[in-house]
C-alpha cells in the first residue's frame, strides 16, 4: 500500500514545522553529497530556517564565493552590486554627519561664523553657555568631593595622633611608677642594712632623677 499524498502547504504547528524542516534538511544535504561524489558536481547549498538559523553545504573542491562568481559570469548578473550601492549610500551619509560635526566643532571654537544668522549665533551662544555651566558644575563637584576626602584623611590622622599620644602617656606613667617602686625598695633596703643617712636626704637624692625624668617626658609631650 503506497504512502498517501502530502499536501504541500505551510505547516501551522511550529513544532511539527521544525521537525519536518530538520528531516528534509538532512535529506537535501544527503542528496547534495551524493551529487558531489557520483556526478563530480560542485554543489553549494544555503538554508535559513524560520528561527533564523543558517545551515549550509559546499562541495569540498570549491567555495561559496567561487560558485557565486561563476554564477554571475554565466547569468550575466551582479550579486554584489546592490550591496556595494548600499555601502556607498551608508558611507556618504557618514561623511555628511562627520562634516556636520566638524563644522559644529569649528563654530564652537569661534570659526566659520560668517554664514550664521543672528538667531543661529544666539542659539550657538546659548548652547555654549549651557556647556560652560555643565563644566562648572562638574568642576565644583570634583572640588567638593576632594575636600570631603581630605577632611576624612585629616580626621583619621588626628585620631591616630591622639591614640599614639594616649599610648605614650600610659607608657610614661608605667615607667614612672616602676622607677618610683625601685627607689622606695632601695631606701627600705638601705634602712634595713643600717646605712647612716637621713630618710629625707635619701629621698631627695634618690627621687630627684625620677622628677627630672618625668619633667623631661612632659616637655617631650
Amino acid at each position: 500500500m503506497g504512502r498517501g499524498k502530502i499536501e504541500i502547504k505551510r505547516i501551522e504547528n511550529s513544532t511539527n514545522r521544525q521537525v519536518t524542516y530538520s528531516k528534509r534538511r538532512a535529506g537535501i544535504v544527503k542528496k547534495a553529497k551524493e551529487l558531489t561524489v557520483l556526478c563530480d558536481a560542485e554543489v553549494s547549498l544555503l538554508m535559513v530556517s524560520s528561527t533564523e538559523k543558517i545551515h549550509e553545504y559546499i562541495s569540498p573542491s570549491c567555495t561559496h564565493k567561487n560558485l557565486y562568481d561563476r554564477y554571475q559570469q554565466a547569468s550575466g548578473s551582479n550579486l554584489w552590486q546592490p550591496h556595494y550601492e548600499r555601502m556607498q549610500d551608508t558611507l556618504q551619509k557618514l561623511k555628511e554627519v562627520n562634516n556636520k560635526l566638524r563644522k559644529e566643532i569649528r563654530q564652537r571654537n569661534g570659526e566659520d561664523l560668517d554664514e550664521l544668522s543672528f538667531q543661529q549665533l544666539r542659539g550657538l551662544e546659548q548652547n555654549m553657555e549651557k556647556s560652560v555651566e555643565c563644566v562648572r558644575n562638574r568642576k565644583f563637584h570634583q572640588i567638593s568631593t576632594s575636600t570631603d576626602t581630605y577632611k576624612k584623611k585629616i580626621k583619621n590622622h588626628e585620631e591616630t595622633h591622639n591614640s599614639l599620644l594616649r599610648e605614650f602617656r600610659e607608657m610614661q606613667t608605667l615607667a614612672f611608677q616602676h622607677l618610683t617602686s625601685k627607689v622606695i625598695t632601695s631606701l627600705l633596703l638601705g634602712l634595713l642594712m643600717g646605712i647612716p643617712t637621713s630618710l629625707h636626704s635619701a629621698c631627695n637624692q634618690s627621687c630627684s632623677p625620677i622628677f627630672r625624668m618625668k619633667k623631661h617626658m612632659d616637655h617631650m609631650v
